[in-house]
């Protein structure tokens, strides 16, 4: 792994909890200039984080945001008002970090169930102002290519490119926060994907760089207020409920308490109804 590399995954790892975090900062201390106290948090992480605003709205009518194809992309084509969004925001030059998220996100399109276009939109945003519509080409048909998809048939997957302030309006809307790093010439970022509801709100936050098949699907139904998805998808979110500290769907003690509870009443009417049946049937035996 190259010095770059490794330095991405020790600053995402802290910022998620997945590795000691003096680990990240003594890595990032070495690259100090000398003489900086051990105690400073590295210069480079100071600002890099993703603060959660769920229910914000993503700016959808701003300008300076560009397709792959080099033409004005309104943000507002992506939401119809019927399907959720699955926001990702990378820099398609990134050498290791931004690549694995959207493989992750690729591999969870696959495994989970719903359909890219049917039940949901992606939407791709580069952050880093200086990069082009032919960066955003070349990776769209790659990412289409492993969901088995031509490059003529993946408009709900949009790869964009966007200036400092286009880009900037709406990572602040989702508090995703990243920062420049001259000297190396690269982007310090978490990793993390947002679910976004069908008229630009934030509904959830997935982090890493893998997300689970059965918290993708979720998060989108939910986001979709159960509109799609099956009935057992909506089951399940009585008895699932996203919890912050382990950022994945757990099981929710009183779903099924109450879920239990409906079974419990549901076989008491059964059983009320077959002894009601079978003693006016003996009644009618009596009376015959």
């Amino acid at each position: 792994m190259t010095t770059r590399g490794l330095a991405l995954v020790l600053l995402v790892s802290s910022a998620l909890g997945l590795a000691p975090a003096p680990a990240a900062a003594q890595f990032w201390r070495s690259r100090e200039p000398a003489g900086t106290p051990l105690d400073q948090t590295p210069a480079v992480l100071e600002d890099v984080r993703v603060d959660e605003r769920l229910g914000e709205k993503v700016p959808l009518d701003g300008v300076g945001i560009v397709d792959w194809e080099g033409k004005p992309f309104a943000l507002r084509s992506a939401f119809d008002g019927r399907k959720p969004v699955v926001l990702a925001l990378v820099y398609y030059d990134c050498p290791m970090l931004c690549g694995l998220i959207l493989s992750g996100l690729a591999d969870a399109m696959r495994k989970n169930g719903l359909e890219l276009g049917r039940d949901y939109q992606a939407v791709t945003l580069s952050f880093d102002p200086n990069e082009r519509p032919a960066q955003a080409a070349e990776r769209r048909r790659g990412y289409l290519q492993s969901l088995g998809r031509s490059d003529h048939d993946g408009r709900d997957w949009p790869f964009l490119v966007a200036t400092a302030e286009a880009s900037r309006a709406v990572a602040d809307a989702v508090g995703f926060h990243y920062q420049y790093d001259a000297a190396r010439r690269e982007w310090a970022h978490v990793a993390s994907i947002f679910v976004l509801t069908p008229d630009g709100r934030v509904s959830r936050y997935l982090y890493g760089i893998e997300y689970p098949p059965k918290d993708f699907r979720l998060s989108v139904v939910e986001a979709s207020a159960g509109k799609i998805g099956t009935s057992f998808d909506r089951f399940l979110l009585t008895c699932y409920r996203y919890d912050p500290a382990s950022r994945k769907y757990e099981p929710y003690a009183w779903g099924f308490v109450r879920t239990g509870g409906a079974l419990v009443l549901l076989a008491l009417s059964g059983l009320i109804g077959a002894l009601v049946w079978r003693e006016r049937r003996a009644k009618a035996r009596q009376t015959a």
